[in-house]
């Protein structure tokens, strides 16, 4: 478990705003689902989505999402990770592939977490923020994330990292606009 509560270059909750920002919210909580709600809800709500807000800069550390207030879905998991991290709480990250119009091509993943929960283990949280169509909520062992798999090439992949993948750091640290990312979204290829 110690990789899933580690500080990193993206999930750096040892820099002293993220490290006092997560004291702060664990003042509110009174038990650990309570601290992972508090912490969730926060990254969903009030940070906001860059593609939703059309907002710049383009962030990856969780330092920089926390400073800016804004994120992809990619960004924002590495600051939900970060808080819980922070608080002792065991968080990963985790993607989904999705297509970007819902229908077909072209795909892209999709950044969340998984936390583990005393009571419950692995349970993914999707921080994304919520908008029209999509209401991800905090509930386990429910679990209710922004998007469900529907089409052929869609998938949860399985997997919980403790770093986030590569190819989605570079995208956010090649280009320097919102829109320039929603134009290369990363994606992976599915073996057939």
């Amino acid at each position: 478990m110690q990789r899933y509560l580690s500080a990193s270059k993206y999930i750096d909750f040892d820099s002293p705003e993220v490290g006092r920002f997560a004291r702060q919210l664990a003042i509110r909580a009174d038990s650990e689902i309570s601290l992972v709600r508090t912490c969730f809800e926060f990254v969903r709500d009030e940070i906001r989505h860059s593609s939703d807000f059309k907002l710049n800069p383009v962030t990856c550390k969780a330092s920089d999402v926390l400073q800016y207030k804004t994120g992809y879905c990619y960004a924002k998991s590495h600051l939900l990770a970060a808080l819980l991290r922070a608080n002792g709480i065991p968080a990963g990250l985790c993607y989904q592939r999705l297509s970007v119009s819902g229908s077909g091509a072209p795909y892209c993943l999709h950044g969340l977490n998984a936390v583990y929960l005393k009571d419950f283990g692995w349970h993914r949280v999707d921080a994304r923020g919520n908008k029209p169509g999509v209401d991800a909520q905090f509930d386990p062992p429910k679990e209710s994330l922004a998007f469900s798999i529907g089409e052929p090439q869609e998938r949860n992949l399985p997997e919980i990292w403790a770093e986030p993948l590569q190819l989605v750091v570079e995208v956010l640290e090649r280009y320097g606009s919102y829109d320039q990312v929603l134009a290369n979204l990363p994606d992976i290829e599915l073996a057939t």
